[in-house]
This record gives structure tokens, sequence and C-alpha cells, in this order.
């Protein structure tokens, strides 16, 4: 399964993940639209400085053994058949379990009309194409793809810089 993954090193912590992520959430579908809507959509990505102008993206991670998933007491979180782990918001009840089990604290509070909700990051499965915080990462510290395939690429790139720099 596609995962969405960080090359840390070329993080500038401008944040257009969280705003495109936003956005692609929003019944507007722009920025604009988006800021004036009555309950601003949230974003399924954070952004946490990690000093020196640089920053980690943070999302969920649609763990293979979701914590999240397992605490659910009313099943509002699920894994569909390709590993998303998804919400249903008329289901949840706001009882913030998924929030202390998430390791990476990926869950946020949504306030949907005047009932807690959870937010969380679904991988826009709904678009149909890639996240649109990969789509908007101007550096491409996020990719969409087989962690594999990360994991080879950065190999990669380690023996290359070995190799110019010995």
């Amino acid at each position: 399964m596609k995962k969405i993954l960080v090359d840390d090193s070329k993080c500038l912590a401008c944040h257009s993940c969280e705003i495109a992520c936003s956005v692609a959430h929003s019944t507007a579908q722009t920025l604009y639209g988006a800021l004036a809507e009555p309950t601003p959509p949230l974003s399924g990505m954070h952004v946490e400085p990690s000093g020196r102008g640089r920053g980690f993206p943070l999302n969920c991670r649609h763990c293979q053994d979701a914590q999240c998933v397992r605490v659910c007491v009313t099943k509002a979180l699920s894994m569909n058949q390709d590993g998303v782990i998804v919400c249903d918001n008329n289901r949840c009840i706001g009882c913030y379990m998924c929030f202390i089990a998430c390791p990476f604290g990926a869950m946020q509070e949504s306030v949907v009309t005047s009932e807690a909700n959870v937010s969380k990051c679904d991988l826009c499965v709904e678009s149909g194409s890639d996240p649109a915080c990969v789509t908007a990462c101007p550096t491409q510290a996020l990719v969409f793809e087989e962690p594999d395939v990360f994991s080879k690429n950065k190999r990669i790139k380690y023996l290359v810089e070995l190799a110019v720099s010995g």
C-alpha cells in the first residue's frame, strides 16, 4: 500500500501541505472559499517545527495494526479494503480514545455542527488522485509511494552522497 512518506531534509516548514489538505477537504475546494466556510476544514497533516527553519510533517500513518481502530468503542474508525484508516463521523461519540492510542498524535478534534468528532488524514481517497499534501509540497519532501521504493531511493541517495564525499 502506498503511504505518505517524508524526506525531512527537504521540508522547509512552509505549511503548504496543511493548506492543501484543508482546501481539499473543504466544501468550496478553493482557498478563499475554504476560509469563508462557517466551520473551516481541518488539515490531516501537521507540520511540527524541528529547528533552523525546518519542519517535520506528521499525519496518520495508516498502521497495519492500528491501535486507534482497536480502541474505538463505536467502530467509527475502521480500515477499508485498501488499508486506509477512515472515520465515520456519524458513529463517533467524541470519547477521544483514539487520541490516547495513536502514537503519532495524528488525531485532532473536529467540531461538526455542535458535536465533537475526529479529524485525520484519509489519504484523499475520495479524490482518486495523489493526496493534496503531496501534490502541493514545493520541495517534494512528501512522496506518495510504497515504503520499499522510498527506502530503496534513500539507500541509493546515501550511496551517491558517500561516493561523492569519499
